[in-house]
């Protein structure tokens, strides 16, 4: 008696069918133990306070099992096959769902087809979720983002933005801060990622930010001229991942957080400078050497497959000032204190501006069609072929058409005013004397 109130079993619920005692898990584990010692099975159900029949039964499985539940029959059953294919085109919507339920004759509640629709749902859900890895080639692809990260220099906590740049087939990376995320940063580390991987891969995936994606339309990217011009120097294509979807760029965005996690957490540094040498270190003597979850390979060992296009001797990028502007309504074209013209027909586009060593040259769409020596701050530089149709001589202008209804004019005072040819044709043919 004692054995039975010290373990709590003499009030075990019993199965409603069989009237046998439904055991959880613990209870069984004690039966399965007690077994172990070598304790009778009638003294196991004494102690225990249940049948000898069931300590025999659990004592043959060997181990505790959840008990199957039975299907149980639900008004729903009739609808379940149409409820399948019908869920998904209301968006597992359960009231419209119910509602039209009723109409197909359906008495349930709408809690029952809730409880149905619920893991339609779920599995829906997760289908929209779930991704394909991408693999890349050697030498095909690399990724590059920014990741910030607060940081101590010197004295100052500020923040770091950690530009990584990504190997698609060998996950083999570079990383750098700067104090911004700035076109120059961008340039930048793609040129050091380069010279530190001694090629360019043939594609470059990046995020869609404004210094280098100005906008993108249903005809495509419309990247940043100077990115634009960089991209074509190198000989690599840049391709922008889709709008919220950043697994696309998966790989680089695993390594913006192990950047983080791993070679920033707890770092303190005397300058820019000395974080960025640490970057490095770490990335060629930890990043590079350690066994990369996915590949299950160390980035160094299958970078030796990568097939990236030489640098060679080619300088590095000489990055051209280039500003964009909109052509407003007079064709004048704001540079520093001064307005240039371009001709009347681009008013409303967008035009580069490219600065000379002695003027400007304004483009459309990589075509010079305006250039202007440089001009004193304050003026106005128009050139009069681009108003052609649009400016005339002074003392030409057509004069106002005169008014047509004014009472005070007698009726039938105008004066037909014919060409001097009717009259020459009307005397050849004797009408005229």
């Amino acid at each position: 008696m004692d054995d039975v109130i010290g373990t709590g079993l003499a009030s075990t619920p019993t199965h409603a069918s069989r009237g046998e005692p439904v055991l959880k898990e613990q209870q069984v584990q004690e039966i399965l133990a007690r077994a172990a010692r070598g304790e009778p099975v009638l003294g196991i159900a004494r102690a225990l306070g249940i049948d000898p029949k069931t300590v025999r039964a659990w004592r043959a499985r060997g181990g505790w099992r959840p008990r199957r539940a039975r299907p149980r029959a639900s008004v729903l059953d009739a609808h379940a096959a149409w409820l399948r294919v019908r869920a998904p085109e209301v968006d597992y919507n359960c009231a419209v769902l119910w509602r039209e339920l009723r109409g197909l004759g359906y008495p349930g509640s709408v809690a029952q087809v809730h409880r149905f629709v619920r893991p339609l749902r779920v599995a829906a859900r997760q289908a929209r979720t779930a991704t394909v890895r991408f693999e890349t080639p050697p030498g095909q692809q690399a990724q590059v983002d920014f990741g910030q990260r607060r940081v101590w220099i010197g004295a100052q906590h500020v923040a770091a933005h950690v530009f990584v740049f990504t190997l698609g087939y060998s996950r083999r990376l570079y990383a750098t801060a700067f104090p911004h995320e700035r076109l120059d940063a961008v340039l930048a580390g793609h040129e050091q990622a380069f010279e530190h991987f001694g090629g360019v891969p043939l594609q470059i995936v990046v995020d869609n930010a404004k210094p280098v994606v100005l906008e993108r339309t249903r005809d495509g990217t419309v990247w940043h001229p100077v990115y634009a011009d960089f991209a074509a120097y190198y000989g690599f294509s840049p391709w922008a991942h889709w709008p919220y979807r950043p697994q696309t760029k998966g790989k680089v965005e695993s390594n913006i957080g192990y950047v983080k996690k791993n070679a920033l957490a707890g770092k303190r540094f005397g300058s820019w400078s000395h974080l960025n040498a640490w970057l490095l270190e770490w990335a060629t003597t930890v990043a590079d050497v350690r066994v990369h979850g996915t590949t299950h390979e160390p980035p160094m060992a299958r970078f030796a497959a990568e097939r990236l296009t030489p640098l060679g001797s080619r300088p590095r990028y000489v990055r051209e000032r280039v500003k964009l502007r909109i052509v407003p309504a007079d064709a004048l074209v704001a540079i520093g204190a001064s307005r240039y013209s371009v001709p009347v027909r681009y008013v409303g586009t967008q035009v580069k501006l490219r600065e000379t060593t002695t003027g400007y040259e304004i483009l459309h769409q990589d075509t010079v069609i305006a250039r202007h020596p440089r001009a004193a701050r304050h003026q106005v530089v128009m050139d009069p072929t681009h108003y052609a149709g649009l400016l005339r001589p002074p003392g030409l202008a057509s004069p106002p058409a005169p008014p047509r209804w004014d009472p005070d004019y007698p009726l039938g005072s105008d004066v037909e005013v014919r060409d001097l040819g009717v009259y020459a044709a009307l005397a050849e043919e004797g009408a005229v004397p």
